[in-house]
């Protein structure tokens, strides 16, 4: 994977500092605005439709713009469109959109842009990671100039909260076609506030202020910097030294201290994300039920909640976090250490056995979250090695194995947040067989007949009764089968200083940096 830009860092920053020289000699003898966000997790690439991790698509936010986006409620928003009309069959939308728009490049954003961007994620064989958001449109045709339409194969209930969510991102035709479908991961050329200048994938992700931007008055700084940070301490030091102005996630245990700081504030929002360990079903001993119940019932969900985060987190309530639309809220799984014995003995494990665990993340907290089930589940008899993969690792070992049979995975701490709102999104990616990994996140390689029914029955039908028992039998039958056990859903936990502001996270753990500004 390259590491930067093929551009030099001088080169780069070059017209940065010309450029700010010049306001200086014009007489607008003003500090440049700069902002630096820092987080706890390194981007994979910057293509929003070649990820699954929701901290990489606030990443790439900086740079793109969609049709649509969320609010800090998920409430969908217009952005580059303007409206939408639906047929009443559920299967075409006709879509306006916002007219004078350019990319970074000098391109013209228009329905022939909408259809080549939208063209290339069905494209198979480019092999997106998001093509199954969108498999279910049949066809983009650019109408005129200012109106797209999209037909559906069948009716899709959340087709315009896919299209809000943050990896429906709108690419430079211009700049696909010179990057390739590859390299483009490494050059984003979108409509978004500001311009790609580099990305040094250990170090920084930058960009500054787009001149052409259509949003007039915006960006309010001149420049933004992603810095991720792996260390949660080191993230809190950076707060206080004042070497960032905003940090995500803050480590839980430095809350307190932070907030006796006259210079920070400290923000806990609430939040879809639910933390889970997820069980590789195709292989022993997690291909039998009894194993994996008995797991849930050998963690202390309530201790993890302190332990991990604080108590900046609950355990979880069901399969599908509170919040999220048709979320069937379910007891958590008792802890009962004598139970979790009995169904090992069941199912033929009187002693336990030995297995690996890893986290898909390796920053402080999941550490700290891998260390506690180790030592949880070796009450029961169960001696686990435990990694936290680091990103490459993630996508060679979990994201993009090609024959589940072969599949390294056995136990892996995992999450994820329904970035579209709804319950598909909280399911179908997770628990439907026709989402096994590579193609999306199953990586349980679970498949279950009533829920892959379920929920396939519940995208095409209008009657909300129906849907909502439709999504209910699909939560419950998983809850049975448990390929996954809920461990506890988190508080979004942030900090910033106080001369930054607009700077926010959401529900699902994205960041939404639209109205940012300093003082």
């Amino acid at each position: 994977m390259k590491q930067s830009t093929a551009f030099p860092h001088s080169l780069r920053w070059t017209s940065v500092l010309l450029g700010l020289a010049a306001l200086a000699a014009s007489g607008h003898a003003m500090a440049a605005k700069d902002a630096v966000l820092s987080i706890g997790f390194q981007p994979e690439t910057l293509d929003p439709y070649n990820t699954n991790q929701t901290i990489t698509t606030a990443v790439t936010k900086t740079f793109y713009e969609g049709l649509y986006k969320f609010d800090k409620d998920l409430k969908v928003q217009p952005v580059l469109a303007t409206g939408y009309e639906v047929s009443k069959d559920g299967l075409v939308y006709t879509i306006k959109l916002r007219t004078g728009v350019k990319f970074h490049d000098g391109t013209d954003f228009n329905a022939e842009a909408v259809k080549f961007v939208l063209d290339r994620v069905l494209d198979q064989n480019n092999k997106l990671l998001r093509y199954n958001q969108f498999n279910r449109v049949a066809k983009v045709e650019a109408v005129n100039p200012a109106t797209v339409r999209i037909t559906l194969k069948e009716p899709f209930g959340p087709f315009i909260n896919s299209l809000a969510h943050a990896s429906a991102a709108m690419i430079s035709p211009t700049a696909l076609k010179k990057w390739g479908n590859q390299d483009i991961a490494f050059h984003p050329v979108g409509t978004g506030p500001f311009e790609f200048v580099e990305w040094k994938q250990t170090e920084a992700v930058r960009g500054k202020k787009f001149d052409g931007y259509w949003n007039k008055g915006y960006p309010k700084v001149d420049t933004i910097t992603w810095k991720p940070v792996l260390e949660n301490n080191t993230r809190a030091a950076m707060l206080q030294t004042g070497e960032a102005d905003f940090a995500f996630p803050i480590p839980y245990e430095q809350a307190e201290l932070l907030k006796k700081s006259d210079k920070l504030e400290v923000v806990a929002s609430p939040s879809i994300i639910t933390r889970f360990l997820s069980f590789n079903v195709l292989q022993k001993p997690y291909d039998n039920p009894k194993v994996r119940e008995a797991i849930g019932y050998a963690v202390n969900k309530e201790a993890l909640a302190k332990v991990a985060f604080a108590g900046y987190a609950f355990p979880a309530q069901g399969i599908v976090p509170q919040g999220v639309g048709y979320a069937v809220k379910m007891a958590p799984i008792p802890y009962d250490v004598k139970k979790a014995k009995e169904l090992l003995a069941e199912a033929g494990y009187p002693n336990g056995f030995e297995s690996t665990l890893w986290s898909a993340y390796n920053n402080t907290t999941s550490q700290k979250v891998i260390q506690f089930v180790q030592q949880q589940l070796a009450q029961v008899g169960i001696k686990l090695q435990v990694q936290a993969l680091e990103v490459g690792q993630r996508a060679e070992k979990v994201d993009t194995w090609a024959d589940p049979a072969t599949a390294p995975v056995r136990l892996y701490y995992t999450g994820w947040s329904s970035s579209t709102g709804e319950a598909d999104w909280a399911l179908r990616p997770l628990f439907a067989s026709e989402a096994w990994a590579p193609k999306l996140n199953n990586m349980s390689y679970y498949k279950n007949d009533i829920v892959d029914a379920s929920i396939a029955k519940a995208l095409v039908t209008v009657d909300e009764k129906e849907k909502e028992a439709l999504y209910k039998t699909a939560q419950e039958q998983i809850r049975k089968d448990l390929p996954r056990v809920p461990l506890v859903t988190e508080q979004n936990l942030a900090a910033h200083a106080k001369r930054l502001s607009g700077v926010y996270v959401m529900p699902d753990g994205n960041i939404n940096s639209d109205e940012i500004a300093v003082k």
